[in-house]
C-alpha cells in the first residue's frame, strides 16, 4: 500500500468496474426496512430516478479538495445535525437555528481556533436511523421499531410503524426545501460576518456560553473594521460554502439518486455532497460498503472501538483504491473510556500505509447512557473528554485531528446533561424533543466549540 497514487489521474481503472452500480444487490443488506409492498417500492424508485438532483457533482469534488486540505493539516470540519430530521421540522424557522448555532460554532474555531473550518450540516436527509433491535415493546404491545421518517412513523402505533415507501418521495422532497432554505440562508446575506451579533440576539442574555460569544463577537467587529479602514473587503468575509450530508442507510433510496456526471461520466449521488456508512453497516462483505466503492462522493466510514486495524486498511483498500486525496474520511466514535486505547491503532497502522485519510471525532454516539428517569441522554463531560482523547491521540502520533461530526439543534432542548448552563438528569423531561438520540443544545454546542478551539490552539 505504501506504492499508493495520490490524485484524481488515477481514477482511470477506475471507471468500468464504478459504472455497475447494481453489485450490492447480490450481498446482504443490513438495516434495511421490510417493505410490504415491492411493487409499490419499484414505482417510488422509479419516480426518484427522474428527479432533479439535489447536489451536484461539482460541489461534491470542491468538498472533496476542501477535505484533501484538512487531511493535509491545513483545515477542520465541522459537521453537526440532528440525530433523525424529521418531516415536520423541514421549517424556515428550525433550519435557520441550526445554520446560525452551526455558525456560530465554526466562528467560535475560525477566530478562537486560528483554523479555517470546513462547515457540513447533518441534515437535508438524515431521515433513517439504524436500530439495535426491528421491533419495540411498550405496554405488552410489540411493533416495528421506529426506523425514521424516511421508513415509517414516530407514532407507536400498528398503522404509523408499517415501513412505507411512499415516505422516500416525502424525504426527497424535504430535502430539497431544506437545502433550498440552507443555501438562502449561508449565500443570501445571513452568514455575513458582520451578523455575529445578530445570530447572538435571542441567546446573550440567559447563557454563559452566549455571554463568551458575544465577548469574541466585538473582538471580530473590530477586526473587520481595521480591515475595512486598510480597504480590504474579501467576498468570503459575505456568504460561507456549506455542505450537506447523511448516513445513506437506506440504499434504494441512495442508488436511486446516483446520476452519471456528464464532465466524468462517473457516479455521484446526488442526495448530498458527502455521505456515510455507520458503524452498524461497515461490514466489508455487505452491501452498504459494495455501493459505495461504486460513487465518487466524497465519503465517511464510522469506526467504532471494536475496528481492527486490518478491518481499516481494508476500508481503505475497496473505498479509496487510488488513494484520492479528500475522498475518505474516518469518524471514529469510541466512547471517552476507550477512545485512548482504541484509536492509535488505527491511526498509526493506516498512517504507516500512506493512506491519506481524514480523520474525525464523533463523541456522541459512544457516550449514550440511561438516566433514572428513563430518559436516554449524554454527559457534556464525557462529549469533551472523548473529544480531548481524540485530540491527544492524533498529538502524539504526529497526525491531524481533523474535526468533529456531533448531534446538536439550535433550540433550547434539555436532552443532554451538563454544561455552563447546567441540565441535570432531572430536568430532561422538561423539553425531550428528539425522534431518536439525544442532542446538544445551542449553549452546550458552544461550550463544545471553545473548548476544540483552545485543543486545537494546544492551550
Amino acid at each position: 500500500m505504501a506504492g499508493r497514487s495520490s490524485g484524481r489521474g488515477t481514477i482511470t481503472s477506475y471507471v468500468v468496474s464504478a459504472l455497475n452500480l447494481d453489485t450490492w444487490r447480490d450481498l446482504p443488506a443490513a438495516q434495511q426496512p421490510e417493505w410490504p409492498d415491492r411493487g409499490a417500492l419499484d414505482d417510488v424508485v422509479t419516480e426518484l430516478r427522474g428527479l432533479p438532483p439535489l447536489v451536484f457533482a461539482g460541489e461534491c469534488d470542491r468538498l472533496k479538495d476542501e477535505l484533501a486540505a484538512v487531511a493535509r493539516g491545513e483545515a477542520f470540519v465541522l459537521q453537526g445535525g440532528d440525530c433523525a430530521e424529521t418531516f415536520a421540522g423541514a421549517t424556515a424557522d428550525n433550519v435557520r437555528n441550526k445554520i446560525k448555532t452551526l455558525l456560530q460554532m465554526a466562528i467560535v474555531l475560525t477566530y478562537a481556533g486560528r483554523v479555517p473550518v470546513v462547515k457540513i450540516g447533518r441534515l437535508a436527509g438524515q431521515f433513517a436511523k439504524p436500530r439495535s433491535k426491528n421491533t419495540e415493546t411498550r405496554d405488552g404491545v410489540e411493533l416495528p421499531a421506529y426506523r425514521g421518517d424516511m421508513v415509517n412513523g414516530f407514532d407507536f402505533t400498528e398503522a404509523s410503524r408499517v415501513p412505507d415507501p411512499g415516505r422516500l418521495l416525502r424525504a426527497y422532497h424535504s430535502s430539497a426545501v431544506t437545502l433550498n432554505l440552507a443555501r438562502a440562508f449561508t449565500k443570501g446575506g445571513y452568514a455575513d460576518l458582520r451578523q455575529v451579533h445578530a445570530w447572538n440576539q435571542d441567546f446573550v442574555a440567559g447563557s454563559p456560553a452566549g455571554q463568551r460569544y458575544e465577548r469574541l463577537a466585538r473582538e471580530i467587529d473590530q477586526a473587520l473594521a481595521f480591515m475595512s479602514a486598510c480597504g480590504a473587503e474579501p467576498a468570503e468575509f459575505h456568504t460561507v460554502e456549506f455542505y450537506s450530508s447523511h448516513e445513506a442507510l437506506i440504499l434504494d433510496y441512495d442508488h436511486a439518486m446516483t446520476r452519471i456526471d456528464s464532465r466524468t461520466g462517473l457516479p455521484y449521488d446526488v442526495s448530498a455532497h458527502m455521505v456515510w456508512i455507520g458503524e452498524r453497516t461497515r461490514q466489508l462483505d455487505h452491501a452498504h460498503v459494495e455501493f459505495f466503492s461504486k460513487i465518487r462522493n466524497p465519503i465517511g466510514v464510522k469506526l467504532g472501538p471494536t475496528t481492527t486495524a486490518d478491518e481499516a486498511l481494508t476500508l481503505v483498500e475497496k473505498l479509496n483504491p487510488s488513494n484520492e486525496p479528500g475522498r475518505l474520511t474516518f469518524i471514529s466514535r469510541m466512547g471517552a473510556g476507550k477512545v485512548r486505547d482504541a484509536l492509535p491503532p488505527l491511526v498509526e497502522k493506516v498512517t504507516a500505509s500512506g493512506a491519506v485519510v481524514t480523520w474525525i471525532c464523533d463523541p456522541m454516539h459512544g457516550n449514550t447512557f440511561e438516566a433514572s428517569g428513563g430518559f436516554k441522554t449524554r454527559r457534556l463531560d464525557d462529549v469533551l473528554d472523548e473529544v480531548t482523547g481524540f485530540f491527544e491521540v492524533h498529538r502524539a502520533l504526529g497526525t491531524h485531528p481533523g474535526g468533529i461530526h456531533i448531534e446538536f439543534t439550535g433550540d433550547d432542548v434539555t436532552e443532554c446533561v451538563g454544561g455552563g448552563h447546567q441540565i441535570l438528569e432531572e430536568d430532561l423531561a422538561l423539553r425531550y424533543e428528539t425522534a431518536c438520540d439525544p442532542r446538544l443544545n445551542r449553549s452546550q454546542s458552544l461550550d463544545l466549540a471553545f473548548r476544540v478551539a483552545e485543543l486545537y490552539r494546544g492551550d
